[in-house]
């Protein structure tokens, strides 16, 4: 298991399901697009349309395209 990102900040939340736990499955404000207390993971950073994003459960470390351009409109095929 690897640790906390030390730039990890609880005030930096996102809600994403992780890859890796799969946590947030069966939850219902997370099934509905709510945006739930208990399965949030911490934003280590944003590049462009792509989130950096830790899981504070399994400390799972990915990055994960939003598929969106940096300005908000969607991306090119």
């Amino acid at each position: 298991m690897l640790p906390i990102d030390p730039e990890a900040d609880i005030a930096r939340r996102a809600w994403v399901s992780c890859p890796w736990c799969r946590d947030d499955h069966g939850c219902a404000d997370c099934g509905a697009g709510r945006n739930c207390g208990e399965h949030w993971r911490y934003l280590l950073a944003v590049t462009g349309a792509v989130l950096h994003l830790q899981c504070p459960g399994c400390t799972h470390l990915w990055s994960h395209p939003t598929g969106f351009g940096a300005d908000g409109r969607p991306a090119a095929p």
